[in-house]
């Protein structure tokens, strides 16, 4: 199972200790992110649709606003692991990354927490001129697609998942990551690479919903993110002053709205 491996193990239960058990767990591995050959970021990540998690990072941090900016993909071939990923720009762009004073090193739990306040994020990415507002039982019925969709987590019990919906409910897409914020990279980077637009869309995910997740669907022009678990109290201002629909403890039939509204 790809972004799934196989390790010998000891389980204990009560005094019984078996010495021939085995347990399948997510990988991570690193993964480098280079422009024009000059290395960007380093981020933690479940081998997997690494074009999608690049191409989301670049775009999130707004390094590219756009796929046509994007030359070409390839391997790094110096990296036998394959763990480097090289995207070449087109002229006008390629610069911006390598003068950036900024070099990202980011691990599998905390993306890029704390990176700016919510006046450098609105001045960076405007806020939506309307709040979308999806039904209700469109929200009610997220939570067990996205489940649905998580093979590896199911296996391994170890990865996070994040969905893009259609306003309507439709699933477009799913990725699995160790890293929340590299879940989202990837369903960005797949409407990006796409060339889909993310004005109607719900971007769904397993876990709480950060600052940084609220940022990542901003630069994205993602208006609604629903959430499993709870957002945070900067997550909450963000999507506010954003115009972007928050909801949190979408289960079932229950969800509470943080921001936005409902129909």
């Amino acid at each position: 199972m790809i972004g799934a491996r196989q390790f010998k193990i000891r389980r204990v239960n009560g005094r019984l200790i078996s010495s021939c058990a085995s347990d399948l767990l997510a990988v991570e591995e690193p993964l480098e992110i280079r422009v024009d050959s000059v290395p960007v970021a380093v981020t933690m990540r479940t081998p997997g649709h690494d074009e999608e998690l690049a191409a989301g990072f670049l775009y999130s941090e707004k390094m590219i606003t756009e796929s046509g900016q994007i030359l070409g993909i390839r391997e790094n071939a110096r990296n036998r692991e394959g763990n480097s990923i090289d995207f070449f720009l087109v002229s006008c762009t390629s610069r911006a990354p390598v003068q950036s004073p900024r070099r990202f090193v980011i691990n599998s739990s905390c993306g890029l927490c704390g990176k700016a306040s919510i006046h450098e994020v609105l001045r960076r990415c405007p806020p939506f001129r309307t709040v979308a507002i999806p039904k209700r039982k469109t929200i009610q019925n997220l939570a067990e697609q996205l489940s649905d969709s998580q093979k590896v987590f199911s296996a391994t019990g170890g990865l996070h998942g994040v969905a893009l919906f259609s306003m309507g409910g439709k699933l477009l897409v799913a990725r699995e990551d160790v890293g929340r914020h590299n879940a989202v990279d990837k369903v960005i980077g797949w409407a990006l690479l796409e060339k889909r637009s993310n004005q109607r869309n719900i971007l769904m995910v397993s876990g709480r919903i950060s600052f940084e997740i609220v940022q990542k669907a901003l630069n994205a022009r993602i208006p609604v993110i629903a959430g499993i678990s709870a957002p945070t109290s900067l997550a909450v201002e963000l999507a506010r002053k954003s115009r972007l629909t928050l909801i949190g403890f979408a289960r079932g039939q229950c969800f509470n709205v943080y921001a936005g509204k409902i129909r």
